[in-house]
């Protein structure tokens, strides 16, 4: 009986595993105006830019409703975006993203700076995005900050499967008080309030104003601005960031929660150190979060300092796996090391520290530093990411035991569609991502032979990209620009396609003849081989000819990616 309690319980933490890497958004072949509408930076969205977000939100526990308001200021970056005239008015058409089933109830404009001028604004709707008439537009180019208010009710769509499939998560703790958070990457925080959804416009700023019973507790992104009890029983938390964040990072968590601190002492100075877990969890986290600092230590030494000092660092107990959601990471791994406690690497490095926390916690360089503009280049926040646990595993167990960790991941690997998605559509590519990017990236490190470097260039990344949002592109032409090696066509064999470069190779004593198959034209990755000692050799899809001395056996260095094939 216990063999098979055990064994459906590993079947089941199979089962789990395959959605880890799995892509947060649903497979499509076809794509539809509304995804469009969604993934791109479209005229609705192209002349004006987010500055801040204020979201003011009452979460109603007994019916799964929310209600509130945001205001979002702005400014016009492009005035000569067409205007149009409807009945008369000048206006220019806004696109605001509002997923059903919410409604969007009414959209207020504030003029600041000119009178106070406040006008109520009509608006139509087409699937999940809203149109604003801004009527009276021509104002909009002569003031700093405009802002709208946009009011809006309903029951938001509930996560089945979180993280993975999105929406409001609406839970009970273990003692059946209300646990409550939300899980929106992919689907978009548009599932929860309305925004400008898309990944390419991040707020420089945002605020949040929650409003739930009194006898629960709210922790958000950012700093707590403090709390009003209100004449109804209910009571509003406020927490703010002040850099700038991805939408779908801004979260809420509700619950019966405690809370201890920590500064940690940081390249750039004293880091407050947050944890806010279950009350009855409160002694064990304070043991098991000791992998905190730990990972702060080596992602600090790796990429540079914490990118959100002003913001701190928190993490928060939630009711699903884990999510990077910036300075308030999600923690659900249950307190145990591995992933659910398991060692997904299969290396024996993978049960020493707890995955959500070092990886989660990862993004907080690639993935919310540096973001990507589009969906479909999602591998720039998930390849570093699950390559920062081989960095992770380097730091404290040497470097053989992080070679041995990255490579255990290749049998998660699926090559079966690309790792880059398809642009302007919300559609991000194949789960490759994580375990094939990670490789990736491990194999240029092998090229570059220069760890030092390697780790400049890392660094280099979260500098030079310090809060702002890149195309894939712009990663891969900076490796290739500090590295002084042409890495494009590396990344189009392995971004671009699905097929693993094979090593071919012919051995007769001691001549040993090869070439590169399966790999695109030009594909140009030098690699390590043994072959009467380690030396270089740079195949191409011609056969070419070393002669060794004496030389007998030939072997490739395991951590460069590729198969290997012996022909006759």
């Amino acid at each position: 009986m216990r063999f098979i309690k055990a064994s459906l319980f590993f079947i089941f933490l199979l089962f789990t595993f395959s959605f880890s890497n799995a892509q947060l958004l649903e497979p499509k072949d076809e794509f539809t105006h509304a995804d469009t509408l969604r993934g791109s930076n479209g005229p609705g969205r192209n002349w004006w830019d987010v500055l801040k977000y204020d979201i003011h939100v009452k979460f109603n526990l007994e019916d799964s409703t929310i209600s509130g308001w945001n205001e979002i200021e702005f400014k016009v970056t492009d005035a000569s975006i067409p205007i149009t005239s409807v009945h008369g008015n000048l206006t220019r058409s806004m696109q605001i993203d509002l997923q059903d089933p919410l409604i969007l109830d009414s959209v207020l404009v504030h003029h600041a700076g000119l009178e106070n001028i406040i006008t109520k604004q009509k608006f139509s709707k087409e699937g999940n995005a809203y149109f604003i008439n801004l009527i009276g537009c021509k104002l909009l180019t002569k003031i700093k900050n405009p802002v709208i208010k946009i009011y809006y009710h309903g029951k938001p769509t509930i996560a089945l499967r979180p993280p993975w499939d999105g929406g409001v998560i609406w839970k009970r703790d273990k003692n059946k008080n209300p646990f409550i958070s939300i899980a929106c990457e992919g689907l978009g925080a548009s599932v929860w309030y309305p925004c400008k959804d898309i990944q390419s416009d991040e707020p420089d700023s945002a605020e949040m104003h929650i409003t739930i019973p009194e006898n629960l507790e709210c922790v958000g992104n950012g700093r707590f601005r403090g709390k009003t009890n209100n004449i109804d029983g209910t009571a509003t938390y406020n927490w703010a960031v002040t850099s700038p964040i991805n939408n779908y990072n801004i979260i809420p968590y509700i619950g019966k929660y405690a809370h201890f601190s920590e500064v940690y002492k940081g390249e750039a100075g004293d880091l407050d150190m947050d944890y806010w877990v279950l009350d009855y969890n409160l002694e064990k986290a304070k043991e098991h979060f000791k992998d905190a600092p730990k990972m702060m230590q080596a992602f600090e030494y790796w990429f540079g300092p914490y990118p959100f000092y002003a913001d701190g660092y928190k993490l928060v107990e939630a009711p699903h796996l884990g999510m990077e959601h910036q300075s308030a990471i999600a923690y659900g791994n249950a307190y145990k090391k591995g992933y659910l406690g398991m060692d997904r690497s299969t290396s024996g490095f993978g049960s020493k520290f707890d995955y959500i926390i070092v990886h989660e916690s990862g993004h907080e360089w690639f993935g919310n530093n540096i973001t990507s503009k589009d969906a479909a280049d999602m591998w720039v926040h998930e390849s570093f990411t699950s390559y920062s646990e081989t960095l992770f595993t380097e730091y404290y167990y040497g470097k053989e035991a992080a070679d041995q960790y990255v490579r255990g991941w290749r049998r998660e690997i699926s090559n079966d569609k690309l790792i880059i998605g398809i642009y302007g559509v919300n559609k991000e590519g194949s789960g490759d991502m994580y375990s094939k990017g990670a490789n990736m990236i491990h194999t240029i490190r092998q090229v570059i032979n220069d760890d030092s470097l390697f780790r400049q260039i890392l660094r280099g990344l979260n500098k030079t990209f310090y809060h702002q949002t890149v195309n894939g592109k712009d990663v891969e032409d900076y490796i290739s620009r500090e590295s002084k090696i042409d890495f494009s066509k590396v990344f189009d064999q392995y971004l671009r396609t699905t097929d693993i470069p094979t090593l071919e190779y012919k051995l007769s004593g001691n001549k040993l003849q090869y070439r590169y198959t399966t790999c695109i034209k030009g594909f140009n990755l030098p690699l390590k081989i043994y072959f009467k000692g380690a030396k270089w050799i740079n195949p191409a899809e011609n056969w070419q000819t070393l002669i060794e001395e004496g030389a007998a056996g030939f072997s490739v260095d395991p951590n460069f990616y590729i198969n290997t094939k012996k022909v006759d």
